[in-house]
């Protein structure tokens, strides 16, 4: 069975103008209806705090959610499968969103710009900000998909539990359980799933569609043989080069990559080519996404069901 191309997140990806103005605007002028709001963190009937709080992208605010349980309340801007976030446009309920936020979580390193002019245009004191890519040492251009990297995942669940507790200091006792319990036990067949691999299979080299499967392969030890230009032109939508397209297909054909991971939700005739090849050569293609999917998943049940598809390859593979 071959595969065709897919209108997904990456199909879309020409950077082009946002068109703020009429939300940045919407933004300021709600800024006054909700700052009360903001300041007060939000209360529900029994006097105990709720944090509001908004996520540019549903993998964080899963995160996010599972952090602050009854403490908080959560909305996430981006929840479409389909949805590009590098070139997503904001709405005035988005701009009202995060006018009324007391935390704001953003990716960063290029990928949600958009929400960058939302948070400028209604700049509240009593705010909380956490932008991923300042707190993991990352800037525009390099790899902005650290929800795959483990190392990454911690630290941001080190500050979002820290954050909450400074917005709600009498809360601090149940954030610092919720962490301990995401950490220990929700999270315990993600981490052992990396643990995993990377004890068994360390070393051995993949190939891949994009950048997004960079943080992920560092994490658990692979070796990544792709060009991380392709990846690179892949995640941005710009063209790739002949000469690594040329080294790809020699990968391929040669079976110098024992795997090669596939993100379906960005798929081009390059890509689908690759797919191909490497399945007519006998070469197991495990598949991720960029998003949360399905859209309603929990983050850990979404690692973990692309862990086990990544493992089953490997076992496939090596035949260890």
């Amino acid at each position: 069975m071959t595969v065709q191309p897919v209108r997904g997140v990456a199909s879309r990806r020409v950077r082009g103008a946002l068109g703020l103005v009429g939300v940045v605007a919407l933004a300021a002028t709600s800024a006054c209806a909700t700052s009360s709001k903001a300041a007060s963190g939000g209360s529900s009937a029994g006097g105990s705090k709720v944090i509001q709080v908004t996520a540019a992208e549903n993998f964080w605010g899963s995160v996010a959610t599972q952090l602050g349980g009854s403490h908080v309340k959560v909305t996430s801007i981006i929840t479409n499968p389909d949805t590009d976030p590098h070139s997503y446009e904001p709405t005035a309920a988005d701009g009202r969103t995060i006018a009324g936020a007391d935390y704001v979580i953003t990716n960063g390193i290029g990928y949600d710009a958009w929400s960058d002019k939302l948070l400028a245009a209604n700049p509240a004191p009593s705010r909380t900000a956490l932008k991923i890519g300042d707190l993991v040492g990352l800037k525009e251009g390099d790899n902005p998909h650290q929800w795959y990297s483990h190392d990454s995942v911690y630290k941001v669940i080190d500050r979002i539990t820290a954050d909450y507790k400074k917005i709600d200091p009498a809360d601090a006792a149940y954030f610092d359980s919720q962490k301990q319990n995401f950490e220990t036990q929700t999270l315990a067949q993600y981490n052992q799933l990396e643990s995993d691999i990377r004890t068994r299979y360390a070393g051995t080299p993949i190939g891949a569609s994009e950048s997004i499967v960079t943080p992920l392969a560092e994490s658990v030890g692979l070796k990544m043989l792709t060009p991380e230009t392709f990846l690179d032109a892949e995640s941005e939508g710009t063209d790739p080069t002949a000469a690594d397209k040329s080294t790809i297909d020699q990968q391929i054909a040669s079976k110098a990559i024992k795997i090669y991971v596939f993100n379906t939700q960005n798929s081009d005739p390059d890509v689908v080519a690759q797919v191909n090849a490497a399945k007519a050569q006998g070469i197991p293609v495990a598949q991720v996404t960029e998003t949360l999917a399905p859209a309603n998943a929990s983050f850990q049940d979404w690692q973990v069901k692309e862990l086990q598809g990544i493992e089953d390859a490997l076992k496939q593979a090596t035949g260890k």
